[in-house]
This record gives structure tokens, C-alpha cells and sequence, in this order.
């Protein structure tokens, strides 16, 4: 069945909306296969298929849902039957309402991968066994735990009464690899991984290295005396850090009190270096898209501007209480749910020079590789910020010892306002945000 054809099926469903009735319909299919291979052998395979269609009815003010695993007609029938009844169960809600037309034209993406979609399973787990080969053979001291295979296609198709009528297809996999170092009775861990819209732009041997790395230049660390410092966020702990500051940008929980930006737009809440977009229109972000989860077109939306909060993002719901327009930032994780909203491709804009330059002119600072509890330890509500990690000493511009077993703290705030500097090293993450290089002044390191 083609994107056409699941575009058919959805108007099949609206065209049935009676009197006073919003209805949309949600269709999509999609194939996942995931590869995990130890010691040379495949350890679990999975390649599976599921397909379905979310309906969702809005009529009074009040909301029903109901969704099927099948695109079987009778089965798709009882499920606007059972929507509709759910109706009536619903709760009022003045916002409550389907997302409309808004103009926007979509952004022509190649989003889509042929390649990928017809590339062999066979030669799908031999990546998996050679990114576990070429691991093993960077360092003596380093053992695989897992090494794995990962993608996902992704065809949908969203029709409403209101006048959205959009399709759309994606594809994307990646490559991982857990690693293990050991050297006495101590054992530190590491990752690597590399991503593309096809297995053949994947840098196996750049994550193969960066794994065993991880992992062996933490052995030996200890823990480093409490101080307040300077730290370096490695991109992969930024990109995690951003995932943070996603949550008090978004519409839905600004209007409910739950961020520590509400009632702050335009104020200057970061350092003037701070640009941060939600882009999911660049399409070397992962989660690059055409449409948001409403059928809207995805769009590059201004976050943060020179330090400046400039927006937070919305979808038609949280938009209509905030007296704003949707941003196309709706989100639903499949048919089996209603859209929510979220930041679908955060990118901070880079500065102009990389790691190393940019340590370099660091008298006393921390290398932060990991973080452990990073949601548990931050509030987006007071922007307390304390969490666990491990890294490495910096002394007079260099890298030095590894240190473990500390905890970094500050305030969203602070952090945001104490950015010294970002580089220029943007890594492409298989995570909605993207990875760089960051620097924030005045930290409190707690340890020995």
C-alpha cells in the first residue's frame, strides 16, 4: 500500500464526520529491524512490520479516540464507532480542536532512502559483526558488549474535515556499539556510533575508535577535589543537555506553569553566543522531517536569539490556549496516540573553533564525557540542575586525568546565562538534538 493509498483510506474515514463533528484519521505503517550481535555471533534478530490508523473525533468542546492495529475496512469501521462513543465520555475543553490549513508550504526533503529500503538483511548483520571487529581491534584492553544494527521506515498519511490532507515517507538507520575496558579489577565503560539515511554513509571505523575511547581513557580515574570550575560539555552530553532545555520550550507546559521560562519571552535568558533552533527541515538532523504529527508542514522555528527567547514551540492545541500559532511541533509516537507537542531537531548554532582550541585557553576546567540521572537531577520547573558524571581534569589548556564519581550543579539559568563559548564540532546524533561542543563558566563541582 502506497502513501496514496493510505491518504485514500484516511479520507474515507472524515468524509463519514456528521453534523457539528471534527474527525481526523491517522494511518501509517512501519517497518523496524534490529540486529544485536556478541562475539561474532547474532544474538537477537528482529524485523517487524505494524500498521494501523488512529481516529479522533472532536465535537462540544469534547474528545474520543480509538485506534486499530489493522487496516482491515471492518475493523476501521468499529474504530470511528468507538471514537465517536468516546466522545461522550470526554471532558470539555474550550481549546480542544483539529489542526487547520496555515499556509506553510512544506520543505522538498529527501527524506526517503531506496538504498536502504531494499538493502540486504544479510549485509545489515555484517555491519554489525564488523563494527564488533574492528572495535576489538583498537585496543587489547577493550572488550565489546553489544554491537548492533538499527532502522526504522516510516509511511503515514493524516486526513482531516478541517482541510489537512497530508502523506508522507522516512528512513534512517544507525550503528552501535557498547564497549567495556578493563585493566586490573577496574572496568570502565564507553560507546560509539555512527548514523545515515543508508548503511553506506555510515563511518564504521570513526565509531569503532570512539568507543574503545570512551571506555579506556577513563581507566585509572579518580575522584577530583569540590571546587567550582569551568565545564566542558562533550557534544553527546550537550545534545542530552539540550533534550532539557527542550522541555521549557515547550507550549504545552509553559501555558501549565511548568517551565521556568513562562511569562519570559524576550527577555535575555542566555549568553548573546546562544542561538538555538528547532530545524527540522536540515536534513542532516536524524530526525529530519517534512511534517509534524497534525499533518502540518515541519518548519525551522527560532528559539533563543543571540540569548534572547524568542518562541516556544506549539502545536495546534497548545497554540489555541497561548493565543498563538501552532510552530508545527505537534508529536505523536504512531497511530496509537494523540499528538503532543515537542522539538523535533534541536541545533545550537556553532561557534568557529573546535574542542581542543577552545580547551586550550581553559586555565582550570572538566571535560564532561557522561552524565548519569540528567532528568531525574534537573527541574524544569526551578531549573535546579545537579547530576552525576565522569570525565577529565583540565590544567592550563590541557586535557589531563580521569575523574569519576562527582556531581556538576547549577541552575538552568546560570548555565544558560555562563555559556563562554561553543564550538564548532556539530555532531548528528540518532537523537532530536544535535551535538557541539560547549563550554559554561562557573559550575559547581562536587567531589572528594
Amino acid at each position: 500500500m502506497s502513501t496514496d493509498e493510505l491518504l485514500a483510506l484516511a479520507d474515507r474515514v472524515v468524509v463519514q464526520a456528521k453534523p457539528g463533528e471534527q474527525v481526523e484519521a491517522f494511518v501509517s505503517r512501519d517497518i523496524e529491524t534490529e540486529v544485536r550481535v556478541y562475539e561474532g555471533e547474532v544474538e537477537h534478530f528482529v524485523s517487524a512490520q505494524s500498521e494501523g490508523i488512529g481516529i479522533r473525533i472532536i465535537r462540544d468542546g469534547c474528545t474520543g479516540f480509538a485506534y486499530a492495529g489493522t487496516l482491515d475496512p471492518s475493523a476501521i469501521a468499529d474504530v470511528l464507532a468507538e471514537a465517536r462513543d468516546n466522545v461522550e465520555f470526554g471532558t470539555r475543553d474550550e481549546w480542544a480542536g483539529l489542526a487547520e490549513p496555515d499556509g506553510v508550504d512544506v520543505v522538498a526533503q529527501e527524506l526517503w532512502n531506496e538504498t536502504l529500503a531494499s538493502f540486504p538483511t544479510d549485509r545489515k548483520i555484517e555491519f554489525a559483526k564488523e563494527l564488533e571487529r574492528m572495535t576489538l581491534a583498537v585496543d587489547s584492553r577493550v572488550r565489546v558488549d553489544e554491537s548492533s544494527y538499527a532502522d526504522v521506515a516510516v509511511e503515514s498519511a493524516v486526513a482531516t474535515n478541517t482541510g489537512i490532507r497530508r502523506s508522507g515517507r522516512e528512513n534512517g538507520c544507525y550503528v552501535s556499539v557498547g564497549t567495556l575496558a578493563t585493566e586490573g579489577d577496574e572496568i570502565q565503560s564507553g560507546f560509539g556510533f555512527s548514523v545515515g539515511r543508508s548503511p553506506e554513509e555510515f563511518d564504521i571505523a570513526k565509531a569503532a575508535r570512539e568507543a574503545s575511547d570512551r571506555a579506556t581513557r577513563l581507566l585509572g580515574a579518580t575522584q577530583p577535589a569540590s571546587r567550582r570550575v569551568t565545564v566542558v560539555l562533550d557534544p553527546y552530553v550537550t545534545a542530552m543537555f539540550l533534550g532539557v532545555i527542550s522541555s521549557t520550550l515547550n507550549g504545552e507546559a509553559v501555558a501549565k506553569g511548568r517551565s521556568l521560562f513562562k511569562d519570559r519571552l524576550g527577555d535575555q535568558v542566555a549568553n548573546p553566543l546562544v542561538t538555538l533552533v528547532d530545524d527540522p527541515t536540515n536534513p542532516l538532523a536524524y530526525t529530519a522531517t517534512d511534517l509534524d504529527g497534525e499533518g502540518l508542514a515541519a518548519r525551522r522555528n527560532s528559539l533563543i536569539d543571540a540569548g534572547v527567547l524568542q518562541a516556544f514551540v506549539h502545536n495546534s492545541y497548545s497554540a489555541r490556549r497561548a493565543g498563538a500559532r501552532s510552530t508545527g511541533n505537534a508529536v505523536r509516537g504512531g497511530f496509537k496516540g494523540t499528538p503532543g507537542v515537542g522539538c523535533l531537531a534541536l541545533q545550537l548554532q556553532p561557534g568557529t573553533r573546535d574542542q581542543a582550541t577552545l580547551i586550550a585557553d581553559i586555565d582550570d576546567g572538566v571535560l564532561v564525557q557522561s552524565v548519569q540521572g540528567l532528568h531525574s537531577g534537573v527541574n524544569s520547573i526551578s531549573g535546579d540542575f545537579s547530576v552525576g558524571a565522569s570525565g577529565f581534569l583540565i590544567n592550563n589548556g590541557t586535557v589531563g586525568a580521569p575523574i569519576r564519581e562527582f556531581t556538576i550543579a547549577s541552575t538552568l539559568q546560570r548555565m544558560l546565562l555562563d555559556v563562554a563559548e561553543i564550538g564548532n564540532d556539530v555532531d548528528w546524533l540518532p537523537m532530536s538534538a544535535a551535538g557541539v561542543t560547549i563550554a559554561i563558566r562557573d559550575v559547581t563541582l562536587s567531589g572528594a
